[in-house]
């Protein structure tokens, strides 16, 4: 099955069902061995970093999951100024980073004309430096005018392509269809896309997660970021279980079979839930770590999920002892934008 999915990047919905549900380790070892395989064929060994930079923990939003949801009234609420922000961009750049992602919650404080200007200057002190920006759900007039001020990527998880399991897990004032909006708008005005999904996430069955791939499939997205969840004591879903390291390993190795040149990060999550989960991620086909840039006050208030990764290897200081563990699983830590293989100019050319 790993050999036909390789080739065909894609199986029927039944079967593909199947293979999500599998536990068999000898599967799980020969979609790794593929994985391993295409992703070497399209960036050999290297492996990108981004500098990732949390600038707020406001949100307007109250999804069940999130550590940082609107009514949780135990979070101690930061937004960074413009000049820490570009403060943190200097360390990064001066450490190599090439990248830097600007994430925070749905935070109204921060408007089309500070992000703007925030962009803008960005783009002048460090040109050959790309722009990713995590902000939730905005106009789509909002994303063509960060789009103008130079930014290139956009993450935007879906979390859910099943419009029931959406529903468990966010508000009722938020909507499947206006995420899916906001994914069709970032992808028409030109953006490098993000999405994906939490494994694991409360509810989530094989089906839920199938409809996610062939959702994905549909979108062609340039990077796809998936985790497994990790519950937070302030959220109503606290009591749940993790999702496993093992199913979200093998379900990198599945992405990376179905999109052979897409951006996909091993995450701060699979490292939260592992030791080596993020040196498990990369040899299961993933590309991208992302070390942490924020103030170290940010880091402490950016909670998501229970015992976040915010020291070590995780922060930026640490990018030496990152090097040594990707150098110890056989890749090496490269300083350029890496962009999605193929991309030029707007669209993808293979």
């Amino acid at each position: 099955m790993a050999a036909r999915l390789a080739a065909e990047e894609q199986l029927p919905r039944e079967e593909l069902i199947c293979l999500i549900a599998c536990r068999d380790e000898e599967v799980r070892s020969a979609l790794r061995t593929a994985a391993e395989a295409v992703r070497k064929k399209y960036y050999g060994t290297d492996v990108y970093i981004r500098g990732l930079i949390e600038i707020s923990n406001y949100c307007r939003n109250d999804c069940l999951y999130c550590g940082i949801r609107r009514s949780n009234a135990a979070v101690q609420r930061y937004r960074l100024t413009k000049e820490e922000i570009l403060a943190c961009c200097e360390i990064g750049y001066e450490l190599g980073f090439r990248t830097f992602v600007l994430q925070g919650g749905e935070d109204g404080g921060y408007t089309d004309a500070f992000l703007e200007d925030l962009i803008l200057e960005q783009k002048r002190r460090y040109p050959d430096c790309a722009v990713t920006l995590s902000l939730g759900e905005r106009s789509r007039e909002s994303y063509e005018r960060l789009r103008a001020a130079g930014a290139d990527r956009y993450l935007l998880r879906q979390e859910a392509a099943d419009p029931v399991l959406y529903g468990r897990l966010h508000p009722r004032e938020m909507s499947l269809e206006n995420r899916i909006r906001c994914l069709w708008d970032l992808k028409e005005i030109g953006y490098q896309v993000g999405c994906g999904f939490m494994v694991g996430a409360p509810g989530q069955t094989p089906e839920h997660i199938a409809a996610d791939l062939e959702f994905m499939k549909k979108l062609k997205p340039q990077m796809i970021g998936i985790g497994p969840y990790v519950p937070h004591r302030d959220t109503p879903f606290a009591g749940e279980p993790a999702g496993s390291l093992e199913q979200t390993l093998m379900l990198l190795s599945v992405l990376r079979l179905m999109f052979p040149s897409v951006l996909l990060p091993a995450t701060t999550a699979l490292g939260t839930i592992a030791k080596n989960g993020r040196e498990l991620g990369i040899c299961s086909g993933a590309n991208v770590v992302m070390p942490n840039l924020s103030p170290q006050y940010a880091k402490d208030k950016y909670m998501l999920y229970n015992n976040k990764l915010r020291s070590g290897a995780e922060a930026a200081e640490g990018l030496a002892m990152l090097r040594q563990s990707m150098e110890a699983v056989g890749y090496q830590i490269v300083t350029d934008r890496g962009d999605c293989a193929g991309w030029t100019n707007g669209e993808e050319t293979n």
